[in-house]
């Protein structure tokens, strides 16, 4: 039996290439043994969110979505920070979901990493708190100065930032683990 549980990381970048994207790929290897990590990185081919559109027929990008993380036993949200907030296609995908409940008690990683991502960073907690995401402080990671902390093969060379991704790693598992079993 496949204990490993199943984990959808959303990323907020719209770049190919992303520093999200990398450190995302990064806590996949970090995590092989206890998560199975599919990343969401289709963000930008969303709609824009329209409460019209949401009736009774919402567009297939938009409930394919909401099925994966209804499946996840848990989200991760790896983001940079834009304008001192969240990317607008981010939080056009989290509009996407506030009609439903798929995000409501959904054991929730949270991670800003960008140039500096404070205010982004409380941007995303209070919007998370908002649809009822259930994350706490060791759930939750700020990086600074992301793009410094990779090498030229988008692998993570910055000791103190994988040491921070693994003890984010470790809560994030126990609150996932304290979800399943409530």
């Amino acid at each position: 039996m496949n204990s490993r549980k199943k984990i959808l990381a959303i990323i907020g970048s719209t770049r190919a290439q992303s520093s999200n994207l990398s450190l995302v790929k990064e806590l996949a290897v970090l995590t092989a043994d206890i998560f199975d990590i599919e990343i969401y990185n289709r963000i930008s081919e969303l709609p824009h969110f329209n409460p019209d559109l949401d009736k009774e027929y919402p567009p297939q990008m938009v409930v394919a979505l909401r099925q994966k993380i209804t499946d996840a036993d848990g989200i991760i949200i790896c983001t940079p920070e834009y304008v001192f907030s969240l990317p607008g296609s981010l939080k056009n995908a989290i509009e996407w979901c506030v009609s439903t409940t798929v995000l409501s008690q959904k054991a929730t990683g949270l991670i800003t990493a960008s140039a500096s991502g404070q205010k982004g960073h409380e941007e995303l907690q209070l919007v998370m708190k908002t649809v009822e995401a259930k994350f706490n402080e060791g759930s939750t990671l700020l990086i600074r100065g992301i793009k410094s902390k990779f090498d030229e093969q988008q692998k993570l060379k910055d000791a103190e930032t994988k040491a921070s991704l693994e003890q984010f790693a470790r809560a994030f598992e126990e609150l996932v683990e304290s979800n399943i079993s409530e």
